[in-house]
């Protein structure tokens, strides 16, 4: 299995055939379930696909995009197309950690260095062998789609160094990497629900938080947390499978062609996902954040190593992350 990275124009402007009126027409009909919002990158990357499906097929092959969790939120719809009920999802590698052990592993704070070197992993032999686990539980991972790179932001001071952060209080995920992960940086985890997040910052329960550039600006979470560290201390891929029940059901003419448009939709998507973090980085620098680069991510990194002796304890998982960590990118 290979994940390529190859352009394909068009993809946007054709994308309407992958409506649900269209699909009445079509001799095959795929459901594919999306928890974001119509517009949002991963959906716009499905409808792609959809539409580069169907032209190649002449129309026999339709896929209904199905966004907003109008099929079920995503760990129920891993389970539904693990089973056949929907034929396609896109979700968080966090969402399989309970099918999937090895997703696990890319949860790990600054597992990757950068999205270039995530993609370098996921479109390699490391994203084949992931591709197999997948297959082993019923569901043909067909590309992995970038998630963007969550990042720390608070409303004291700008963090550029470990120590910039001893003592200060984030909210994080009720997450016990994330936890670990802020005790190893001597920063205090304050799990609580995201709608509690920005109230809480504004009275001071807690410094900040972590998250990505859309979030950070959609939350209005900049507007009282004004400084950015742009650590990108996660990066979770996502991914697009379809259900093994109706993968054998293709041919294997058909099955090439709905790989190649999900390779084609990645790269999409990924362009899309860069468009949005940097609209939304440039609106908050414009309402007055502070985006800090110049982030001692060495420090950041080797301070990981008792959260990755808690959570890397196979010899498996070690040279997996060994593997992940010696990957290089490809040249931009």
């Amino acid at each position: 299995m290979k994940f390529v990275k190859t352009t394909f124009a068009g993809l946007m402007i054709s994308a309407a055939f992958a409506t649900g009126a269209a699909a009445a027409e079509c001799e095959i009909t795929l459901r594919s379930s999306d928890t974001h919002p119509d517009g949002y990158p991963t959906v716009e990357g499905v409808k792609a696909m959809a539409a580069e499906v169907k032209e190649k097929t002449q129309g026999r092959i339709c896929i209904e995009v199905f966004p907003s969790s109008q099929l079920g939120e995503e760990k129920d719809t891993i389970e539904q197309t693990q089973f056949g009920v929907i034929d396609m999802v896109r979700a968080s590698f966090g969402s399989f950690n309970d099918i999937v052990p090895v997703t696990q592993i890319m949860s790990l704070p600054y597992l990757f260095t950068s999205p270039e070197h995530q993609h370098a992993v996921m479109d390699g032999p490391i994203g084949e062998e992931i591709a197999a686990d997948f297959a082993e539980k019923d569901l043909i991972a067909l590309a992995y789609y970038d998630g963007g790179a969550r990042n720390f932001y608070n409303s004291q001071k700008p963090i550029r160094t470990v120590e910039d952060l001893k003592g200060m209080k984030f909210r994080v995920m009720q997450n016990d990497v994330f936890v670990d992960m802020m005790s190893a940086l001597g920063a205090n985890a304050t799990p609580m629900p995201y709608g509690e997040v920005y109230s809480s910052i504004q009275t001071g329960v807690i410094d900040g938080a972590e998250n990505n550039f859309p979030s950070y600006d959609s939350s209005g979470h900049a507007e009282v947390a004004k400084y950015f560290t742009l650590d990108q201390h996660l990066m979770v891929p996502e991914l697009v499978a379809v259900s093994k029940t109706t993968w054998e059901k293709l041919s294997p003419e058909d099955q090439e062609i709905l790989r190649t448009a999900a390779e084609n939709s990645a790269t999409l998507q990924r362009k899309l996902w860069a468009e949005q973090e940097k609209a939304s980085e440039e609106k908050v620098i414009a309402a007055g954040s502070e985006v800090i680069k110049d982030v001692d991510k060495t420090a950041f990194i080797e301070a990981m190593a008792p959260v990755y002796e808690k959570y890397v304890t196979t010899p498996e998982a070690q040279d997996l992350v060994k593997r992940i960590q010696e990957t290089q990118p490809a040249a931009q």
